[in-house]
């Protein structure tokens, strides 16, 4: 239906977006402030204890910190009401009382055709589901018994069996008075060459019907029983309901479930979304059969910021995810990427799950690549860089791949990792070999290597230093990440620092993510999903830390330029210990010749500046007498430390400017 200009405009007017809204749920008082339009309440698309759901009612949108959804009052309509976007203008335009314009009589006569085609397809689900009960469905009985399928399984994906008959859908569909056009319209039999009757389209084949995001049935899936069948599965052709390159497997129930905290793994067929949901994995979803499309990445992310890519453990699954991160790079954006979780070799999720059960599945979901990685390994796998020129073919091959990225931040978080790649890659190997040029007169002049390497004390006095900026760089973040949890409003306003943060400790590294991850999320939502992750004993522990807990910022916290002044500091420090590191690195790696002057200096350099840097985390912690075998703290001590984790656990601790 065409609306007539700036009908849509005077209906979010005049539609209170709060009052849509409160229809579905509690607005929590303590966060709300009615009179400027300023509401707050638990969101209705995921399940949460805090209230993450903000509704701007001047502006009328609205948004998610929790699940991400977004939209006005039209999308809340059709997103909560299960309609289509005609339906939710007319059900905001009835209570508005604004009168709907009249339809245009051939986009009605189109929707009226729409609807028709889906009760088809309903009466072909009924049909299909009918005939796997018949004897001559014995045999997709067994087989699906036999991919571990109960009966109750069967009902709830309405599976079903096409008989190997030319019209037996056809008749079936024929004796209840439905029209020819309508059942060829639906895709559910093809026309006769030869002038005969109309064929059906799925013979032969075990049925898996396929639903929209309304629950609509629009398409079919049909694997076929007949092992010498060209097509082992075949979908029904695309028509007024289907488009297969806009559509999911198990979009609708996949939303619900991501919605309540799920995390959405995409697979490749029908079978291996079944065994994932029935593994507990409850958003699973698949594409049908084709590589997934911009249409399809763009719909997995409006119900997951960061979808879970699983990929089957052969040649072709390797080839289709190098597809997709060519499709993904130009459209990705602050906190929508991907993950990639590798299956092992000639298996699927399906496999998996029936060979070692839902632990083994989860264990390679915890550990799935982030996308950037994936890249690099797509652009060095099986490929040897030994020489200048092939070395400079990858960065020209990754630069390319990078300025595909149009967000420009992510594209210089990207730039930065590949460049640690790199570093990775090629070190070590300049450090394998490297022969001196100076010639020895002995011999007849021959060239000879130098002598190899530094003494055993100059390698253990520099590992030793290395080891201790160790101990106090990991001082320094737990400072940093403890001082931020108690003022998260200050997290942006470091946000570079703490990207550039080494984090050798896991749970630094998780807490350092989640807040880069959540940096633009309300502080108490922030909060929640750090506790909600890492858990309050490994909290307690780094706040055990003696050099932590006596932290002035940490100690109080909510002063806001008590952490920003003690948060810049520990920053400056850590940056001069990287750049200290680099040096050491550099100078390490040169004693593998003679030592010159210059390497005399840099390494004598070296040695007084982690000196400096030794005494600088020495004195942080002298005053707070940190004994080798650990801090001893009094009873008055623990009291005010209890009070203190409480305090940061409950995120009740009031700014203090």
């Amino acid at each position: 239906m065409s609306l007539p200009p700036g009908f849509l405009d005077e209906l979010r007017s005049r539609a209170s977006l709060s009052q849509v809204v409160g229809r579905k749920v509690m607005w929590d008082p303590r966060k709300s402030n009615q009179g400027k339009g300023d509401m707050w309440a638990s969101c209705p698309f995921h399940q949460e204890k805090s209230a993450s759901f903000h509704v701007d009612d001047r502006k009328g949108f609205y948004y998610c910190f929790g699940c991400h959804a977004k939209g006005d009052a039209i999308s809340f309509v059709r997103e909560t009401e299960n309609v289509s976007f005609m339906e939710a203008v007319e059900i905001l335009a009835r209570e508005a009382g604004m009168p709907m314009p009249k339809q245009d009589p051939r986009a009605q006569e189109k929707a009226d055709k729409r609807t028709q085609l889906a009760e088809v397809m309903e009466l072909a689900v009924q049909y299909f589901r009918l005939q796997l009960r018949t004897a001559a469905a014995g045999a997709a009985r067994d087989y699906l018994a036999g991919r571990g399928l109960t009966p109750q399984a069967l009902e709830q994906w309405e599976i079903g069996f096409a008989p190997d008959q030319w019209q037996g859908l056809w008749d079936h569909l024929k004796a209840k008075n439905v029209e020819d056009a309508l059942i060829l319209g639906a895709g559910l039999a093809k026309p006769s060459s030869k002038g005969g009757r109309p064929y059906d389209t799925f013979r032969g084949r075990i049925m898996y019907p396929i639903r929209d995001a309304r629950g609509r049935a629009i398409a079919f899936g049909g694997r076929a029983m007949d092992p010498n069948d060209n097509a082992k599965y075949l979908n029904s052709p695309e028509t007024e309901l289907f488009d297969k390159g806009r559509s999911l497997y198990n979009v609708r129930d996949a939303r619900t479930a991501a919605g309540q905290g799920k995390p959405l793994i995409v697979a490749e067929g029908y079978m291996d979304v079944i065994a994932l949901v029935q593994a507990g994995f409850g958003a699973a979803v698949a594409p049908l059969g084709t590589a997934i499309t911009e249409s399809q990445l763009q719909m997995l992310w409006r119900i997951s910021p960061e979808p879970i890519i699983t990929l089957d453990g052969d040649a072709a699954g390797q080839r289709a995810a190098m597809r997709l991160i060519d499709l993904a790079l130009p459209l990705l954006e602050a906190g929508q990427s991907l993950r990639f979780a590798v299956m092992p070799d000639g298996q699927d999720p399906d496999d998996l799950l029936r060979a070692h059960g839902a632990p083994a599945l989860q264990k390679l979901l915890d550990n799935a690549m982030p996308m950037v990685r994936l890249l690099w390994q797509r652009e060095t796998d099986g490929r040897v860089f030994d020489s200048p020129e092939r070395k400079a073919g990858l960065d020209k091959a990754l630069r390319e791949k990078i300025m595909m990225i149009k967000d420009p931040s992510i594209r210089s978080h990207y730039g930065q990792e590949i460049k640690d790649l790199r570093w990775q890659l090629f070190r070590p190997q300049k450090a394998k070999r490297d022969f001196s040029p100076v010639a020895r007169a002995s011999g007849g002049g021959k060239w000879a290597p130098a002598p190899q390497g530094p003494s055993p004390s100059a390698k253990s006095s520099i590992l030793v230093t290395a080891a201790g900026l160790g101990a106090t760089e990991h001082l320094r973040e737990a400072v940093i990440l403890m001082a931020l949890l108690g003022c998260p409003q200050l997290v942006e306003e470091f946000e570079n620092g703490l990207a550039a943060m080494r984090c050798q400790d896991p749970d630094h590294r998780r807490i350092r993510d989640l807040m880069l991850r959540h940096v633009h999320h309300d502080p108490a939502v922030l909060r929640e999903k750090i506790y909600d992750a890492v858990g309050e004993y490994t909290l307690e522990n780094m706040l055990a830390q003696r050099h932590v807990a006596i932290t002035p910022c940490i100690r109080s916290p909510g002063n806001l330029e008590k952490t920003r002044m003690t948060v810049a500091e520990e920053l400056g420090k850590l940056e001069a210990v990287r750049g200290l590191d680099e040096e050491i690195a550099d100078a390490v790696e040169d004693l593998t010749g003679t030592a010159d002057e210059g390497l005399t200096w840099r390494l004598g350099e070296a040695a007084r500046n982690a000196d400096r840097a030794q005494r600088s985390g020495q004195e942080d912690t002298a005053e707070y007498d940190i004994a080798e075998n650990g801090a001893h703290i009094s009873r008055d001590e623990r009291s005010a430390f209890d009070a203190l984790l409480g305090s940061i656990l409950k995120g009740d601790a009031k700014d203090k400017k």
